[in-house]
């Protein structure tokens, strides 16, 4: 009988910036298959949560982790051994989540997510879903340990959150290391060591309950797509039908977001804001449990405002600008 193939996934290792960059000396992942599966060759790279590089596909199913790493610029190997919640495992892996509400042959209304198991990659002419494709893991400071599943390019969910432990007889471990390295471990502490708390990475997972509501004064508004990207590195879109109505769910302070709106034929629109954590975490702070995050669109489609709670709500930065993307629904008729 010919082996069933196992299915793929990607595996990304992240750090908050370039200066906390970490070394994985041993690794694997464990599958819920039973065969191995590894982190990429090589150190950390990218921002939280993204990697931005890409390597060998591994297969099944990962159900936990065994990793001894370096952490350059504290000058400690620390290990994580962790098993992931597999129940919660089986369920992610069953979904596949939308990823575009462009004009592909499938008709049927659009759903954040279906249980279409592992095998759907997004189309942009063919298929509005990803099923699971990445396992991420961010490395902070003091052994802080992040764990994300995403789903193609446009959701990014957190597993979890782990703690590594040190490991103190690490003379072995060291000529391992710098056998294969330029420089000696005392002239890497000397001109690398850095005392950096995890707090930052630790508060960004602080969630609210609230909800995006995107309002105008058109009656010809029609609203198409939200993007989200969010502090803890979760990404998260909204789409037609639900785009109208999102639901109150824990969320963690917005970075930065996107939406897209039309007017009239011609008349597409994006709105981007980038928002400052310390000053949105303590807007939320005041405004409680199933807040309304409101974005309020001028009439001349030039500017939108935000609204907490009916509080105004600034961001660092907004822009609005015309767009032409195919949409279903579109006053363009794309379909």
């Amino acid at each position: 009988m010919k082996q069933k193939k196992l299915p793929e996934f990607q595996v990304e290792i992240s750090h908050p910036y370039n200066k906390l960059d970490v070394t994985p000396i041993q690794d694997k992942i464990f599958t819920l298959e039973g065969n191995g599966a590894a982190l990429p060759y090589g150190s950390s790279s990218g921002e939280w949560g993204y990697s931005g590089s890409g390597w060998t596909e591994q297969y099944g199913t990962p159900i936990g982790a065994d990793i001894i790493y370096f952490s350059r610029y504290e000058d400690t190997f620390y290990r994580l051994k962790v098993d992931f919640p597999e129940e919660k495992i089986k369920d992610y892996m069953e979904r596949a989540y939308a990823q575009s509400g462009g004009t592909t042959e499938d008709k049927a209304p659009l759903e954040e997510y279906k249980r279409l198991g592992r095998n759907e990659r997004f189309s942009a002419n063919y298929n509005s879903y990803n099923s699971f494709s990445n396992l991420v893991f961010g490395f902070a400071p003091k052994g802080m340990v992040v764990v994300w599943l995403r789903y193609g390019a446009a959701v990014r969910i957190e597993l979890g959150r782990y703690q590594s432990e040190v490991i103190k007889d690490d003379k072995e471990l060291e000529k391992k290391l710098f056998s294969k390295l330029s420089i000696s471990r005392e002239e890497m502490r000397k001109n690398r060591f850095l005392d950096i708390s995890p707090n930052e990475w630790d508060n960004y997972r602080i969630r609210y309950a609230y909800k995006p509501v995107i309002t105008g004064e058109n009656k010809a508004l029609r609203l198409f797509e939200m993007n989200f990207h969010y502090y803890n590195a979760e990404l998260e879109i909204m789409l037609r039908p639900w785009i109208n109505n999102i639901p109150v769910k824990e969320r963690a302070i917005p970075k930065e977001i996107s939406f897209v709106w039309e007017t009239g034929k011609d008349q597409q629109f994006v709105g981007r804001a980038y928002f400052s954590w310390e000053k949105t975490n303590e807007a939320f702070k005041k405004a409680g449990n199933n807040a309304k995050l409101e974005f309020k669109i001028a009439p001349d489609n030039n500017s939108f405002e935000m609204f907490l709670n009916d509080q105004p709500l600034k961001a660092d930065s907004t822009r609005v600008f015309k767009t032409e993307s195919e949409y279903k629904d579109s006053y363009n008729d794309y379909n």
